[in-house]
């Protein structure tokens, strides 16, 4: 092929060739207006520039120190003033010492490595926030309960109801409601351990205008946390086996039909040992029995004295209360978990002379007994738990 057809091959595929780039900007640059199409992508879809504040979305965070950081950079200012439709270049910088301190963007841009996009900011890995590296903190800083002899007893109800299923748990609340949840009172499971809300102070608004207040939980382990509400709501959002304990239930105990284990009509029977134990003897009038039958009480107590559970001693039976329709096993359970904190601590030997601890004695007089049962009947009973420094029923 001739020069001449050369030439013109190439000149007829000049006019598919790209035009040349005129201008061509450095690398810097185009990474620079790069980034802040990013904001002005943020800004299109929220209505509004990106702010500071440990209360944002990270990428809000970040996009929000960009900014002002192109604001103050005159060259930079300069690159992008004429792609600036939204106006973003003409407010001060607002980063403050206090504002985002926290944040190292060299530190996140490490976090990039490795991924595709690495330069996009959007993707990111194992971030996490100074808010919640904080609540982490609070929650791992814990001190030893002074006092965790107030609360043991509770701790023991708690897993004993577990056990019966008067209790039950179930998943941490969506976070439109885990604010309302949290409160005293209330028990959850975090990390594997039962956390009880002994104390909520008084409500105050954060320089972000958002309330908050200062928890005092105790932990089955006899240890106890003081943290902010926020941060313990967020501790258990990031415990994927975080878990509500529930309010006692104390149904079904009466039924219009009949379920397994229920029985179609039954006895409640409360017992007195005449035991001569000195301590037994010393505090017979409040030492009490109470158990669910559904055959006679007479035939239940005949070998009472050769049987450990009934403190190896004759008994006398001081009340009974007809039921109709009831649930043995849940009726049992609940009285046990009600009178758990005067549970009668004693130790005897059996016949073979081993020790044993009988577990259904309880230090509780007759007449809570009774106002017990009323309100199992009336349905009111999950409202009130036993006092007994005061010897009765208070509302929980």
């Amino acid at each position: 092929m001739s020069n001449s057809d050369l030439d013109d091959l190439a000149a007829e595929l000049a006019e598919f060739a790209p035009p040349e780039k005129k201008n061509g900007r450095p690398a810097s640059e185009e990474r620079v207006i790069a980034g802040f199409e990013e904001i002005q992508r943020f800004v299109e879809q929220h209505g509004r520039a990106p702010q500071h504040g440990e209360d944002r979305d990270i990428f809000e965070r970040l996009y929000a120190v960009r900014l002002d950081r192109l604001r103050a950079l005159p060259d930079c200012r300069a690159l992008l003033e004429q792609l600036d439709q939204q106006g973003l270049l003409a407010g001060a910088p607002t980063i403050t010492a206090s504002a985002d301190a926290t944040i190292d963007i060299d530190g996140l841009a490490a976090e990039l490595a490795d991924i595709p996009h690495a330069d996009d900011i959007t993707v990111l890995r194992h971030v996490r926030t100074s808010v919640e590296k904080r609540a982490a903190e609070e929650i791992e800083h814990r001190e030893k309960c002074d006092d965790f002899d107030r609360y043991e007893h509770l701790f023991k109800a708690i897993k004993q109801d577990l056990k019966s299923g008067v209790r039950n748990t179930r998943s941490f609340l969506s976070q439109a409601k885990a604010m309302e949840a949290i409160q005293q009172g209330a028990y959850y499971i975090l990390n594997g351990q039962i956390a009880y809300i002994a104390e909520v102070g008084e409500d105050f608004t954060t320089q972000y205008d958002r309330r908050d207040s200062r928890l005092r939980v105790i932990f089955d382990n006899g240890t106890e946390s003081k943290i902010l509400l926020r941060s313990f709501q967020r501790a258990l959002h990031r415990d994927e086996a975080a878990r509500v304990i529930s309010d006692p239930d104390a149904g079904p105990l009466f039924n219009d039909s009949l379920e397994e284990g229920d029985i179609q009509s039954g006895t409640i029977y409360v017992l007195r040992s005449l035991s001569d134990h000195p301590y037994i003897a010393q505090h017979r009038d409040l030492i009490h029995k109470v158990g669910v039958t559904g055959g006679r009480v007479e035939a239940r107590i005949a070998n009472a004295e050769h049987d450990s559970t009934y403190l190896l001693a004759k008994v006398e039976v001081v009340a009974t209360y007809k039921l109709a329709g009831i649930n043995r096993t849940r009726m049992e359970n609940l009285f046990h978990r009600l009178f758990a904190p005067a549970r009668l601590n004693i130790t005897i030997n059996d016949r073979f002379g081993h020790p044993v601890q009988p577990e259904e004695w309880f230090l509780v007089p007759l007449f809570v007994i009774d106002e017990a049962v009323a309100r199992i009947k009336d349905g009111s009973i999950t409202g009130y738990i036993y006092d007994p420094s005061a010897a009765k029923l208070v509302k929980a």
